[in-house]
């Protein structure tokens, strides 16, 4: 991915992935390359965000009212987390 992916930016699933809860865990495996992933606690619950098309600003937002966490951490995790992602092909990013 060339572009730098921004709080403006919106971000959606990507078909073709199977998902599935383990434990209070977000696990998911993608049919196309076969890989495994365990998304995690938190980045399920932005997985489960992310069903339908949201500004990544919106999601940091939602973050921030449900966690004890400064909006500029968030934010800076977020973003990291949807780059990887994107470079996974496991995301639709929007740029604006």
């Amino acid at each position: 991915m060339n572009k730098t992916i921004s709080n403006n930016d919106i971000v959606s699933q990507l078909e073709g992935l199977i998902v599935s809860d383990m434990d209070g865990e977000k696990v998911m495996l993608s049919i196309e390359n076969g890989k495994y992933y365990n998304l995690g606690e938190t980045g399920g619950e932005i997985w489960d965000c992310m069903k339908e098309p949201i500004s990544i600003q919106d999601l940091i937002q939602s973050l921030v009212k449900e966690y004890d966490v400064r909006e500029y951490e968030c934010s800076e995790q977020v973003l990291r987390f949807i780059d990887r992602l994107a470079e996974e092909g496991l995301v639709k990013v929007e740029f604006v």
